[in-house]
Order: structure tokens, then C-alpha cells, then sequence
């Protein structure tokens, strides 16, 4: 018999991909399936850059490339970090990636080992907790409280640090709840951290440019002072729409101090995926440099179904939902409906063909909510809610 090491057993997974799975296998069933449940833009890729990618591949580039990128995908990571945050970083502390997980897979491996200590948010992408488990450290939950509108509590945070603490997962906005944390409490995190100078930060900015009224979202880079420590992780799948070219990017403290995070990544993906590839790395390129237009379409398409979703929720007895300030999620409390949250959810799907996730997955203060994805059409959220009422009425 096979022996596998201990680490996979600790093992998770997204479920949001089991629910996509499920939900596909109704659709070829016969079912009419409305699908709330990953989080993925409904728009095509932008035809530039498409295009972009079709060119590079005809012009013969079908070779390998730098294991941390070509240089002028790099490039145009350093002009696009500058003119969204007004921060100048180098092409040298820039990794292309193969999607935005690889950024939290190297980072939390780095960092985790039995008797370490990483912290996350709870609820939070579910990659989080599943990768700090297999490396044998000890997740400690960053509370996201639906009364803090699912923003980071710079107080609570730094008082679950220890001495045994390696790692600091941040994201804002976030996934599940759309929750943005504003500028002032990032600031009060930042000076707190000062006290803790073998902590470093991760901050997951997937989400940057998807915010609503008025909120902005304020990039982890914005702060000198732990530049040496802080990683940070973005990519092109949600501003763009471009989830299945898996392209992701990052950017690394290099220096002595850090212990060089930069050239130990850079050894991770020769050992593992070796680069990205040349064509998507030029559509990269196109997403960045070119017109921005669908991007600015898309984002008006989130803000209305957004009000959709948030009202309608609302109007169900025994859903009440708070108003998400940023990406594309709601996360409604449920907890009146008398319903466990995955129970719901699989009920949902099953008698009522609406994909959602339960909040459990999220984390283990996930309960009494679900996750409802808008990154789909307005006709479609409307026919969810209009089946999520009628079965929580029977």
C-alpha cells in the first residue's frame, strides 16, 4: 500500500469548485441551474487583448520565458502599481505568476512549519487555512465581523500576534464578504506591526480596483516602513476577466533583511512550474497598457446588480444583508431562516437550482452565511432571488 506523506490528509479544497462541478452535472441533466457560486466575471476577455495574445503566439513566441516573467510583463506590473497606488516599485521585485494562488502557496510555505503560527481572515478565501494546515503550522482566524462590515479590526488583529507568529494574511476587499477596510484602521495595523518586526505580511489586492460608493481601496504598499516584509498579491483575473489564463503577479521584498523572499520564490517556480506563458504574458501586457474601457463597463455591470442583489436579499424573511462595499460577493446572514449554512446551500442547488456557497466553507465563522456571487447577469440574480424566496417560503 501507497504511503503518502501526513500533510495531504490536512489538505482543503475551494469548494466553490465542487459546487461548479455539481452544478454543471444538473445542467447536462436537463436542470435549469442559475450559477451564484464561483467567482468568476460572466464578460469575455477584452477582444484587445485577445488579440494580443493571438499576435505573440503568430510572431513565434512558443518558448519557454524568465522563470520570474518576461521583463516587459514586468514592466507593466511597475506602471500599472504606479498609477494605482503612487507607488514606484522594480521589475525586480516583480514575479509573473501562474494565477494569484502560487503567490499564497509560495508565501504561506515559506513561512509554515509545525510550531509556527500564520494568521488569516475568517471568514476568508478557503486556500488560506487549507495551505497553512498542510504545512503543518497553526492558522489563527482574523475575525471579520459583519458589524465591522467585514472589515479587519487593527486592535483584534495585533492582539492575536505572538512570538510564534510568522505570517500575516490580509485582503481587502475581500472574498467572501466584499469587505473594504478602510485607510485609517490599515494605518493603525501598520503601526501596530512596528512592535512586531519578524511578522511578515501578505496582502491579498486581487480585488483592487472593484469598489463602490466612493470607498478606495488603499494598497499595503502605501506603507514604507514594512515594505521589507510585505508581499503582494495581484493578477489579472477579475479586472479583466481573464480567470482561465491563469495569470497572476506579485511583488517581493528583496532585500538583506528580508532574507530575500524575491530569489526564494524565484527558485519555487523553477522547481515547480517553471514560467508563464509567452502568450499570455503578452495579453498581460495589452490588459494593462491598452484601452480600459471594459474594465470601467464591467465595473458598472458589478455596481448595479450589486443594489440588485443587496435589495432583493434584503426582501427575503429571515435574510438580512449588509451592503458590500467592494469585488463582486454579498454574504447574507441567514441565520433567521433557521437553515445551517451548507444544508441551505446544497438545498438550494439541489430543489431550487440555485448555485451558491454556504459560509462554513469560508471559514469556521462562516456560519449563518452564504455566499451569493453578482458576477452574473441581472436577468439571472433576479430568477435566484426569485427562487430563493419561494423555497424559503414553503
Amino acid at each position: 500500500m501507497l504511503h503518502t506523506i501526513a500533510a495531504f490528509d490536512r489538505l482543503g479544497e475551494e469548494n466553490a469548485f465542487a459546487v461548479l462541478a455539481r452544478a454543471t452535472a444538473l445542467l447536462h441533466e436537463g436542470r435549469d441551474i442559475v450559477n451564484l457560486g464561483i467567482g468568476q466575471p460572466d464578460f469575455r476577455t477584452p477582444e484587445h487583448i485577445v488579440d494580443a495574445a493571438i499576435k505573440a503566439l503568430r510572431d513565434g513566441h512558443h518558448g519557454y520565458t524568465p522563470a520570474n516573467g518576461l521583463l516587459a510583463t514586468r514592466e507593466a506590473v511597475v506602471r500599472r502599481t504606479l498609477a494605482t497606488t503612487g507607488v514606484e516599485v522594480s521589475a525586480e521585485n516583480v514575479m509573473i505568476m501562474p494565477g494569484g494562488k502560487p503567490t499564497m502557496f509560495a508565501a504561506i510555505l515559506m513561512f509554515g512549519e509545525p510550531g509556527a503560527e500564520i494568521l488569516y481572515p475568517d471568514p476568508g478565501f478557503p486556500i488560506y487555512r487549507s495551505m497553512i494546515e498542510f504545512t503543518g503550522a497553526t492558522p489563527v482566524p482574523v475575525p471579520m465581523r459583519e458589524a465591522n462590515g467585514f472589515a479587519f479590526s487593527a486592535e483584534e488583529t495585533l492582539s492575536l500576534i505572538t512570538p510564534k507568529t510568522r505570517l500575516l494574511i490580509l485582503n481587502s476587499p475581500a472574498n467572501p464578504t466584499g469587505g473594504v477596510t478602510p485607510r485609517v484602521e490599515i494605518a493603525k495595523l501598520v503601526k501596530g506591526l512596528e512592535a512586531h518586526p519578524h511578522v511578515a505580511i501578505m496582502s491579498d489586492e486581487i480585488y483592487d480596483v472593484m469598489t463602490y460608493d466612493g470607498e478606495s481601496h488603499t494598497s499595503l504598499l502605501s506603507f514604507p516602513e514594512i515594505r521589507d516584509r510585505l508581499i503582494i498579491l495581484n493578477g489579472w483575473s477579475k479586472t479583466w476577466a481573464m480567470t482561465g489564463w491563469r495569470m497572476g503577479w506579485s511583488i517581493w521584498p528583496n532585500g538583506s533583511g528580508s532574507g530575500n523572499l524575491y530569489d526564494k520564490v524565484r527558485k519555487l517556480a523553477v522547481n515547480c512550474w517553471s514560467c508563464v506563458n509567452a502568450p499570455s504574458q503578452f495579453a498581460g501586457i495589452a490588459a494593462i497598457d491598452g484601452p480600459q474601457d471594459d474594465v470601467e463597463r464591467m465595473m458598472r455591470a458589478f455596481d448595479n446588480r450589486r443594489r440588485i442583489v443587496v435589495e432583493g436579499l434584503n426582501a427575503i424573511p429571515g435574510i438580512s444583508c449588509v451592503t458590500p462595499k467592494g469585488a463582486f460577493y454579498a454574504f447574507p446572514n441567514i441565520s433567521q431562516t433557521g437553515w445551517k449554512a451548507k444544508k441551505l446551500a446544497s438545498a438550494l442547488l439541489e430543489d431550487a437550482g440555485v448555485a451558491l456557497i454556504g459560509g462554513p466553507d469560508f471559514g469556521i465563522l462562516g456560519e449563518g452565511y452564504i455566499r451569493l456571487s453578482y458576477a452574473n447577469s441581472e436577468e439571472n440574480i433576479l430568477r435566484a432571488l426569485e427562487r430563493i424566496e419561494a423555497f424559503l417560503a414553503k
